[in-house]
């Protein structure tokens, strides 16, 4: 079983939650941009959260199924058809052999996520086989997806396949068969607003901007990519010029360069940075700027740790409720 890749679009690599553990030596975490999506992905066609999955860019991707197949989309709406009929996301879709899944606009957001039941048959580097383009490690042959390229499935689970033969069951003419009802997570790609708490060098910056962080709008500049988003807005100055050793970063970090220009953090950031931290990015908002695309506007609200941990909290009791759900639906698969 496999499925192959008929064109690339912009851009598809095959993505999981990132490669952890080896930042000490380097090695970037990586993994998806919107690892909300990729997660919920996976429930929905009975993997593990983690499995990977392919991640499209804004538009241009088709692929082709090898043999019958369980799938979902989940993300941003790029509008999604299976050969030319338009696709429902965020719901299991049986997909019939041959067929041909194509993103054709980028409508809402700008990363959509394809998850495949048993997920994909390729080797794990360094406990991962997500992409890492700049080091040419993992993912498929340590690279973007390419034409003509086929990846292996691996082989599905018992619930998979019971959620796969129901669907079958309701197959007719068309080449897909899709559930009736979804899981409702994207609403969250169509907002400006992204929750920050204050940086570590936050009070080092002048009073003007501090409050201009909060209050003025910035722009995503074409300059950003998985590495980070560079935003062009008002120029954040530091109240005098001090020294900073290189420290640990994370996901969301926003860091200020000598031009005042932030630039955020993402999937593919480096290990370590020397910038000054004006905001961490409140983890439950990280999927809300990872469907943002050049071009976009953005605002920080500032919210305290206590809430951005109730965020958290409150967003993996839905996932937790959507997986036990699923899991008693089952019963009627059978």
């Amino acid at each position: 079983m496999s499925v192959q890749i008929i064109r690339p679009g912009l851009l598809a690599t095959i993505q999981d939650l990132g490669r952890y553990g080896f930042q000490q030596y380097g090695v970037v975490v990586g993994g998806a941009m919107d690892s909300l999506s990729l997660r919920l992905a996976n429930i929905l066609v009975g993997n593990e959260e983690g499995e990977a999955a392919i991640e499209i860019t804004m538009m241009g991707t088709s692929l082709q199924f090898k043999e019958d197949a369980l799938i979902s989309i989940t993300g941003g709406n790029l509008s999604p058809v299976i050969d030319e009929n338009p696709v429902p996301s965020w719901r299991p879709i049986f997909v019939r052999k041959d067929a041909i899944l194509s993103f054709t606009g980028c409508k809402l957001g700008c990363r959509a996520y394809v998850a495949v039941a048993g997920g994909f048959s390729i080797p794990e580097v360094m406990n991962s086989k997500s992409t890492y383009m700049r080091g040419e490690i993992g993912g498929f042959k340590g690279r973007a997806l390419r034409e003509g390229d086929l990846i292996p499935l691996a082989e599905e689970n018992s619930f998979s396949r019971k959620v796969k033969e129901a669907y079958q069951r309701k197959l007719k003419q068309s080449s897909f068969a899709a559930a009736d009802w979804h899981v409702p997570f994207e609403r969250y790609v169509n907002r400006s607003v992204v929750r920050v708490l204050k940086g570590a060098e936050f009070e080092k910056f002048s009073d003007s901007s501090q409050k201009q962080f909060f209050e003025q709008e910035f722009h995503i500049t074409p300059q950003s990519d998985r590495m980070g988003y560079r935003l062009s807005g008002a120029s954040l100055q530091l109240k005098e010029p001090f020294e900073l050793l290189s420290e640990a970063v994370a996901n969301g970090t926003i860091q200020v360069p000598g031009d005042g220009n932030p630039i955020v953090l993402l999937a593919d950031r480096q290990t370590t940075g020397g910038y000054p931290r004006i905001g961490q990015i409140a983890a439950a908002d990280l999927p809300v700027i990872a469907q943002m695309k050049p071009g976009d506007r953005i605002r920080f609200q500032e919210i305290p740790l206590y809430k951005a941990e109730q965020l958290y909290i409150e967003r993996e009791q839905e996932i937790a409720q959507i997986r036990t759900a699923l899991l008693l639906k089952k019963w009627s698969f059978e």
